[in-house]
């Protein structure tokens, strides 16, 4: 089963990032991941959190856009090749990932085109996939 993963479009101006953050902190929302990227004007924010729906209420409110989209949440042990694992196994089955984090050190976090086809093929490989 997928996670949900809302992304957050920030101009790139000193203390965006952490007018999210206020804005989940107000709304009790814990956050339990995320992952930027920027540009010259503008950044992305992908977080994972308690409460996604509530989240992005809130941040629509405050002008922020946003997007909610299903991704993939794996459980990895804290050893050298998890990862290589994780990704020989897609590979192997021709599916690409569009981008990867990590949260909580041993939680990946994947988004791939084919979802349904690689999460449950990372299930027969003996991946845990993250619920939460």
């Amino acid at each position: 089963m997928p996670i949900k993963q809302l992304t957050v479009f920030l101009e790139n101006k000193l203390g965006r990032l952490a007018e999210v953050t206020r804005i989940l902190k107000k709304e009790n929302v814990n956050l339990q991941g995320f992952s930027t990227t920027e540009a010259r004007d503008y950044g992305i924010l992908r977080l994972v959190v308690s409460d996604v729906e509530k989240s992005r209420a809130a941040l629509k409110k405050a002008g922020f856009t946003t997007h909610v989209a299903d991704a993939i949440c794996i459980r990895v042990e804290d050893r050298p090749g998890e990862l290589l694992n994780v990704l020989d196994t897609l590979s192997d089955a021709k599916i690409n990932i569009d981008y990867i984090y990590v949260i909580a050190g041993t939680r990946v976090v994947l988004s791939v085109p084919e979802l349904d086809r690689a999460e449950k093929l990372l299930i027969e490989k003996g991946f845990f996939i993250c619920r939460d």
